[in-house]
């Protein structure tokens, strides 16, 4: 996939584009470290979203956790845990910046999609156009057993609730007419006759009869985020996203790849490329040498995998108690049991725990790793792009004008200064080549990404079903 020819560039003139990623319930923040900051004090957000609008950000982008991670039905007390509910969070911020895009991660599964749809059109139209909206779900009962509903909702139809849910809430930031609102005080009615229609979706998985309660934000819709990387979830981003994240990020021709994969089917559903950002996930970690950025990133790692959450990883593979195991000494001399789904860290363990075990037995006895070291090199990963501004603005040049990428979505390390390296000697560099822009030219979320206009009708259903 690499490509050879130094002048087969098809994107030369393209800019790079960053979001940050405040994260949800997580163990790569490091709250150990003691120039961390609270993670739900509103000045963390605040100085998070004021320092990315200072570096000319997309976006700032809330993940969302609708419950505590958990090891074998104990709460993971590791983790950076507690958020308050992102759209409130996101509708304070509205008001503390003036540019910066407000992105949610909000679930389809277990939220009704009129009340999403209301609360999504009211932050667009707090924000002046600058809202977006992360559609992500959720299948598994340990999750739902929070809303109890347990996993009420089978894995192929994750998807297919999704796009009903999102094509619903189109509908309803469809419902009033451009021209609906008075523009005098002197006219008959505050809004004009037959401009706000009544939407009615009789889905499979959604089914309601209302009216749409607020008008069209100065962006039409909200910005859709994506984020499923399985054939399923790429086929749902193609049609309907605007945004796609990734963890195609670090390789040039793994990312290429997945670009190549993303822009055959937005072919196949009608869409062109223009039609979409890509967005991987990234950290990046930044030194004046190249040395200084890998010892840099050498720390990074091991402050991320203390002996506790190495332990609790471990657990995770192996599914026996390791708490009384030395993390400082070897591994586990017993075999794995058998992998169950039942939700720990809130997601389905290793598939093949026997072969991943054995794989780590190999390199930790080539290496003379211990348990800890082992899972700091091959445990759950938080890949990063290490190097100097110069070196990585070079690099994401590669990645940007040969197509394989739209820019990253970085989640910082430390919080709430973890851009700062970013903004103070990154984007000066990027803006140096070229590859950065100087200044916000337009005021929503969907400018600032270089979309095309949200369209009327998109959450339109075919005839036989709308009925």
């Amino acid at each position: 996939m690499t490509r050879t020819d130094p002048h087969d560039v098809p994107r030369p003139h393209a800019k790079l584009h960053f979001g940050v990623f405040f994260q949800g319930v997580n163990h790569w923040t490091i709250w150990t470290d003691p120039r961390s900051g609270s993670q739900i004090a509103p000045e963390s957000y605040r100085q998070v979203a004021l320092t990315a609008e200072r570096g000319l950000f997309d976006a700032f982008f809330l993940g969302e956790g609708l419950r505590l991670r958990e090891i074998n039905g104990l709460v993971h007390d590791l983790d950076v845990a507690g958020r308050p509910e992102a759209i409130t969070q996101l509708s304070a911020l509205a008001a503390a910046t003036r540019h910066i895009g407000l992105v949610s991660t909000s679930n389809v599964t277990y939220n009704d999609p009129a009340d999403l749809a209301r609360r999504f059109a009211g932050l667009d139209l707090l924000s002046g156009g600058r809202a977006g909206w992360n559609v992500v779900t959720t299948d598994n009962a340990w999750t739902g057993e929070n809303f109890r509903r347990g996993g009420y909702l089978d894995h192929a139809d994750r998807y297919r609730r999704a796009e009903e849910v999102l094509g619903a809430a189109r509908a309803l930031w469809d419902a009033w007419a451009d021209d609906a609102l008075s523009t005098s005080t002197g006219a008959e009615s505050w809004a004009r006759d037959g401009s706000i229609a009544p939407v009615v979706r009789h889905g499979d998985l959604v089914d309601l009869e209302l009216t749409g309660g607020l008008p069209r934000s100065s962006q039409g819709h909200p910005v859709i985020f994506q984020a499923g990387d399985s054939s399923e979830g790429r086929d749902f981003a193609a049609r309907n996203a605007d945004v796609i994240f990734s963890a195609h990020g670090y390789d040039f021709d793994d990312a290429l790849a997945f670009a190549g994969d993303i822009r055959r089917r937005l072919t196949a559903a009608g869409r062109t490329p223009e039609d979409l950002r890509i967005l991987p996930g990234a950290s990046i970690i930044l030194g004046d040498t190249e040395a200084e950025a890998e010892e840099k990133a050498r720390w990074v790692r091991q402050q991320q995998i203390t002996p506790g959450t190495a332990l609790a990883q471990a657990t995770l593979l192996w599914n026996v108690d390791l708490s009384a195991y030395d993390p400082d000494g070897p591994l586990p001399d017993l075999e794995p049991r058998e992998q169950d789904s039942s939700g720990a860290f809130g997601a389905a363990r290793v598939a093949d725990s026997r072969a991943t075990v054995a794989r780590w037995r190999e390199e930790a006895a080539a290496h003379g790793w211990s348990l800890r070291q082992t899972v700091i090199e091959l445990g759950q990963r938080a890949r990063s792009h290490v190097g100097t501004p110069a070196g990585l603005a070079e690099k994401f040049a590669r990645f940007v004008r040969e197509g394989a990428l739209d820019g990253f979505n970085v989640s910082p390390y430390l919080v709430p200064d973890g851009l700062d390296d970013i903004v103070g000697s990154l984007i000066p560099a990027l803006q140096e080549r070229g590859l950065y822009r100087t200044e916000y030219t337009g005021t929503t979320l969907r400018e600032h990404l270089d979309l095309p206009p949200a369209r009327r009708g998109e959450g339109a259903l075919p005839v036989a079903e709308a009925s």
